[in-house]
């Protein structure tokens, strides 16, 4: 079992994400919380997994130097890709209404990228999961906004939430990866990385 694999080594999970911490829970994994705050600025002709790749790698820079031979760090970042167009994180009630808008009754994809680094290798993966809304009434956005507050999520939204149980019609792909972490990819990675 990984749990086993993993006692020699001390897993450093860089995100304040209560969702993604949660998921190392779920995993049974051993984790410790490190978070260093970094300007997710990335260059403007990156698209799809080319922005999400960059970005979990940016976060890891950021403690370069500081990690102990045991350590492997794992940062991320998720994307919401919709017509060319990265749909970050909403400042206000507006920029989410207008997200929500754009992403009602049509397709996108959610990608994620993990950066897993030691102090003798760096590995990214990715993962892309397609998802569908429905078509969202006006009514329905403002109440999910004004109750649930997306801000902190990619897309303004967040599938666990009640936006999620009434508006997904389909998903192709990881549903934890919309969560905001592809468990299982995780999971393979880290079993490799201590094989």
């Amino acid at each position: 079992m990984l749990q086993d694999k993993l006692k020699e080594y001390r897993i450093i999970l860089a995100s304040a994400s209560p969702r993604r911490q949660q998921f190392f829970k779920e995993m049974g994994l051993d984790f410790e919380i490190r978070i260093k705050s970094v300007e997710e600025i990335y260059p403007p002709e990156l698209t799809e997994i080319e922005i999400s790749d960059y970005l979990a790698v940016l976060k890891a820079s950021a403690f370069q130097g500081s990690l102990a031979n045991n350590e492997i760090l794992i940062t991320s970042d998720t994307v919401v890709w919709y017509k060319n167009e990265s749909l970050a994180k909403a400042e206000n009630y507006e920029e989410a209404f207008q997200m929500l808008r754009k992403l009602s009754d049509d397709w996108h994809e959610v990608i994620t990228s993990v950066c897993f680094t030691t102090t003798k290798k760096q590995k990214t993966v990715s993962h892309v999961t397609k998802v569908k809304f429905k078509n969202l009434s006006d009514d329905e956005i403002d109440y999910y906004i004004t109750n649930y507050k997306p801000y902190d999520k990619a897309g303004a939204y967040g599938i666990q939430e009640w936006i999620g149980l009434i508006g997904i019609e389909e998903i192709e792909g990881s549903y934890t990866n919309v969560v905001g972490l592809p468990t299982q990819l995780v999971y393979k990675v880290l079993n490799e990385l201590v094989s």
